[in-house]
């Protein structure tokens, strides 16, 4: 996003960048195919309505799961001097995150994750945020309008990435001043390769195309050139207020997030890869057993043609006298039986559910239903735990995409809070505090490194009720009377809670003459 009109500039690098996107559009062809058949198989999920849609029970939960546990940040230093930039950071972020709308675009990742594999994060700058005066945006990319290296399995080893976007031309011509755009020739045959064919007449293709460059001395850098056609909109490399790049962090503005990996790439595959033929077959075996119903539900006939019976009054239900010609039997008029359905359809199916379930790793006990007679609270709360560890497991790598947007985030902090800006924190007891930062007290005169704490920003009620009870049976034990607080810290030194750390800490405050 750009705030200023820019000199239409002639680079011959265009050409290179166009048949480069295209070549990683070939290659992006079978992601592609898959990522198109996944959403029409989602689109007949809540269009059916006639049968059972399972896989969307198993995403649904799985998201509940993810959502339960969204993340926030704390920065530990890694020296003794970086501890005020640590703390101030670590009351910061989460209000960065809040204002740029974070839990909404983890939301949309997280069903993009489920049901595709692989959602990807971009950490922008934007100069229109906060009246002009810039701010971090964090948002949700679309893998359909993202162009990569296929081979990497790393982002930021690609030569180039593209980010493709649709935009109307005399809003680009407003914000970019003349520039040369026909809507047919080679901008048209761009537009068709990458699958916008019906594009209106009065919209064009942008292409905002990174690219990383070595300089002299073997530093790289990150560009930027923004095209419409055959026309540059911007390019970072020609423009002299860029000469550390578009960003100084040197690195793509862009996570990845992926649910399950495939043997090479960066783009997995998620769950109704693996669920959609469970289902299909769950499909038919419903469409099978609810036409058989409806058919059997019918009561019909045989009836020889000599019958005698007038078949408008025999099927008028309002009649109570059918009048009939001759004597009527089971030989001119008799009920067609239908033969009850097999139970081995019945069991085929809930083989088929039970296969889904399992693969998606939703079993009933992970959704919160126990069978088996399970009773007891502490065997249930262990059948939860394990049956929760796929969930856990596709937590944790998003966690650890996390790192890496906090990390974008600070380096643009850095770089961009040129002035100092103020955050109103609610602190303990709804406390409001007022910090300020800006990118010269964190930074100094060199870049500080921080070590990234990640915590789920809201516990669950069973965590909370657990974390309750812990602290009332060490209350009736006597852990927090004087005379025990030496044995109370060294069973504290075993256990491993939330919050055990502190609890060692103020003990330690506390009862520091009773530990002498």
């Amino acid at each position: 996003i750009f705030m200023k009109k820019e000199k239409i500039i002639k680079a011959p690098d265009l050409l290179y960048a166009t048949e480069t996107l295209l070549a990683y559009k070939r290659d992006k062809r079978e992601l592609e195919a898959r990522l198109c058949a996944e959403k029409q198989i989602w689109r007949e999920v809540y269009s059916r309505g006639s049968s059972s849609s399972w896989i969307f029970n198993s995403i649904v939960n799985k998201h509940a799961d993810v959502i339960d546990a969204i993340p926030t940040c704390a920065c530990l230093p890694r020296e003794k001097g970086d501890e005020k930039s640590a703390e101030a950071l670590s009351r910061v972020l989460p209000v960065i995150l809040e204002r740029s709308g974070f839990e909404g675009v983890y939301s949309d990742n997280t069903w993009n994750k489920l049901k595709h594999g692989c959602a990807v994060y971009g950490v922008f700058w934007n100069p229109e945020l906060e009246d002009g005066l810039g701010d971090i945006d964090v948002r949700s990319v679309d893998i359909s309008d993202i162009y990569w290296d296929m081979a990497v399995s790393d982002i930021q080893d690609s030569r180039n990435l593209f980010i493709v976007s649709t935009a109307e031309v005399d809003a680009l011509r407003a914000r970019y001043g003349e520039f040369e755009y026909s809507s047919d020739g080679e901008a048209t045959a761009l537009a068709s390769s990458l699958g916008y064919a019906d594009l209106p007449a009065d919209f064009c293709i942008v292409v905002d195309w990174y690219y990383k460059k070595h300089l002299a001395g073997g530093r790289e850098v990150l560009h930027l050139c923004k095209f419409a056609g055959n026309s540059v909109l911007f390019s970072s490399e020609l423009d002299g207020n860029y000469q550390n790049g578009w960003y100084s962090h040197g690195k793509y503005p862009v996570v990845f997030d992926r649910l399950y990996p495939t043997d090479s790439g960066i783009a997995g595959f998620g769950m109704i890869a693996i669920a959609s033929d469970a289902q299909n077959y769950i499909n038919r075996i419903d469409d099978n057993m609810l036409s058989y119903a409806d058919w059997a539900s019918r009561v019909r006939f045989w009836a020889k043609r000599s019958l005698g019976v007038n078949e408008r009054e025999f099927l008028d239900l309002s009649r109570s006298i059918v009048e009939v010609e001759g004597d009527i039997d089971e030989e001119k008029l008799r009920q067609i039986e239908i033969s009850p359905m097999d139970d081995s359809i019945m069991d085929c199916k809930r083989m088929k559910i039970d296969e889904l379930k399992e693969v998606t790793g939703s079993r009933d006990v992970s959704q919160g239903g126990i069978t088996g007679g399970v009773t007891a609270a502490s065997a249930i709360s262990v059948l939860r735990e394990a049956g929760a560890k796929t969930s856990r497991d596709g937590i944790a790598e998003s966690y650890r995409c996390f790192i890496r947007i906090v990390e974008l985030i600070i380096d643009l902090i850095v770089e961009f809070y040129d002035s100092e800006r103020t955050f109103r924190i609610v602190g303990d007891g709804g406390l409001r505090e007022y910090i300020g930062i800006s990118g010269r007290t964190i930074s100094g005169s060199s870049r500080p490194h921080f070590d990234i704490e990640i915590s789920a920003l809201k516990k669950s009620l069973r965590e909370a009720s657990e974390k309750n009870a812990l602290a009332k049976q060490l209350f009736e034990a006597g852990a927090f009377e004087k005379e025990n607080a030496k044995k109370t810290l060294m069973m504290l030194e075993l256990m491993d809670f939330d919050g055990v750390e502190k609890l060692k800490a103020s003990i330690k405050k506390d009862y520091a003459e009773e530990l002498l």
